[in-house]
Formats: structure tokens, C-alpha cells, sequence
């Protein structure tokens, strides 16, 4: 297996470029921050942006655990991988994730200053400082799932074609990690309950909530909630209606992921006509 590096300082736009760079050197297979990547999907590994504290995610990204470690030495294995693309903030970290996957040496090394002016690389470094947003090479969908409540955000990749003409060649996912150093965040139940009343309100049919009830997880979010119903609206197409939109703009406004919202029309009142 050709083995590529791609090197530089952390927060200086690796993960932004490193698909151009894996397809200049004829691979779809890249390693970046714990994770297995091929194409546009993740087939391998754990991400060190979901660690705790730095630290953790430092091991994470050198594969100092053994089972995640095998996990996708196996994968490449078992996808053939020819040629694999290693992002490191050095040499020595992209050396040792090598040896760690049993891969041997690495065969070449890409340095970020190689594709990326200074004028890109300082803009990159104000970004990750002044706003800890981090770059997965890999679509939101992809990622949506384990990062819920993290502020994803698509970043969508284009190529000039011509003068006023681009093409889109591919997405990449902007998140805020565990361990960001501006701090841990929190998003209260009674936020999410204001959001769905304002939503709610607004629907045609729905007279007010009885009772509601949210579970926040590590996966996403967990909603029942008992409705109050205006007489003369069909209701099983209103609560339908009620699912859709709340859902909507709760992952709009939070990025969280619903994983289950039960709606259940408790009563019926009589809406009175002046």
C-alpha cells in the first residue's frame, strides 16, 4: 500500500483540502482524526472530535486504543486499499499512525504550505481560534448522526468551470467538537419546549399543549408531548403536520437530531365563532 502524508499545524485547513489532495494522488481513502474516510462516507473508526478533552482526543487520533486500531486496519484490508491519504499536525504523528495500522512507511509527505497560500492558512487559523469550528472531510449526513446538537453546518466545494459557471465537486461538515476550548454548551429542556409551543401556536387546529416531555441523549432527541385539539380538523393529517414542523425547525435552530417524537391528541375543545 502507497502510503501519503499530508501535514501540517492543527487548524491550518488540512481536512478542508485533504479530498483534493487524495484524488491528485489517486486515492479515495483517507485517515483524519481517528476516522476511516472513503469518498464521501465513513466506513471506519471513531472520531477524536467527540472525546471529552483534548487529550482524549489526541489518543484517539494516534490510535492508542487497540480495538479501534483494528477496527480499521481491518477495513482497509477488507476494502483492498491501495493507496491511503494520513492527515498529522507532524511528521512523527503520521509516521505513527502508520506503524500503529501496521501499513508501513510512509512513502510520501504533503505539506499544507504546499497547497495552500499563507493568506488561506492564516484565515483558517482566526477561524478555529476565534470560532473552535473544526472541518470533517465528509458530508453532513454522514456525520449528522453522531454529532447531534454539535452546529453542523454543510460546506459545500466548487470548481470554477468557466467564467460565471461552477460545479459542485463535494461536501464537507463544519462542527464544533466536545472539548472545544471556548467551552461546553447546553441546550434546556425548556428551550426546546418554547420552540415547540411558538411552532405549535402557529398551526391551524392545535389549541395548546397538555403535557410535553423531552429526552436529550447523546444520539439526539427524545419528545412525547399530548395535544389539545380545535374540533373540526382532521387529526391524524394535523398531528402528522405538527411532526413535520416542529422537527423541522428544532433541527434549524439546535442542529439536534430527533430521534423520536410521539404526538398524541389528549382532547378536543370547541372553538368558539363570534
Amino acid at each position: 500500500m502507497k502510503v501519503i502524508g499530508f501535514v501540517g499545524p492543527s487548524g491550518t485547513g488540512k481536512s478542508h483540502r485533504a479530498s483534493w489532495v487524495a484524488r491528485e494522488r489517486g486515492t479515495d481513502f483517507i485517515i483524519d482524526d481517528g476516522l476511516l474516510i472513503k469518498g464521501n462516507q465513513i466506513i471506519a473508526g471513531v472520531s477524536a472530535k467527540k472525546e471529552s478533552t483534548k487529550i482524549a482526543s489526541i489518543k484517539r487520533a494516534l490510535f492508542t486504543d487497540k480495538k479501534h486500531t483494528e477496527d480499521v486496519a481491518n477495513a482497509l484490508t477488507r476494502y483492498n486499499a491501495q493507496a491511503l491519504l494520513i492527515l498529522g499536525t507532524s511528521d512523527g504523528m503520521v509516521e505513527t499512525i502508520a506503524e500503529r495500522l501496521g501499513i508501513g512507511p510512509v512513502d510520501e509527505k504533503v505539506y499544507i504550505t504546499d497547497v495552500a497560500s499563507e493568506y488561506e492558512i492564516k484565515q483558517a487559523l482566526a477561524t478555529r481560534r476565534e470560532q473552535g469550528k473544526h472541518v470533517i472531510p465528509v458530508p453532513t449526513f454522514e456525520i449528522k448522526k453522531d454529532f447531534s446538537g454539535y452546529f453542523l453546518d454543510p460546506l459545500q466545494i466548487f470548481r470554477r468551470k468557466g467564467k460565471g459557471s461552477y460545479q459542485l465537486v463535494g461536501e464537507k461538515s463544519v462542527v464544533r467538537p466536545t472539548f472545544s476550548y471556548m467551552g461546553n454548551y447546553t441546550i434546556s429542556d425548556y428551550t426546546i419546549y418554547q420552540i415547540v409551543e411558538y411552532v405549535t401556536s402557529n398551526i391551524p387546529g392545535v389549541s395548546k399543549i397538555s403535557r410535553f416531555r423531552a429526552e436529550n441523549r447523546p444520539d439526539g432527541i427524545y419528545i412525547e408531548m399530548d395535544l389539545v385539539l380545535i374540533y373540526g380538523y382532521m387529526i391524524k393529517p394535523l398531528l402528522r403536520e405538527v411532526q413535520e414542523k416542529v422537527s423541522e425547525q428544532i433541527k434549524h435552530l439546535t442542529a439536534l437530531n430527533i430521534q423520536r417524537m410521539n404526538v398524541v391528541a389528549k382532547s378536543l375543545v370547541v372553538e368558539n365563532k363570534k
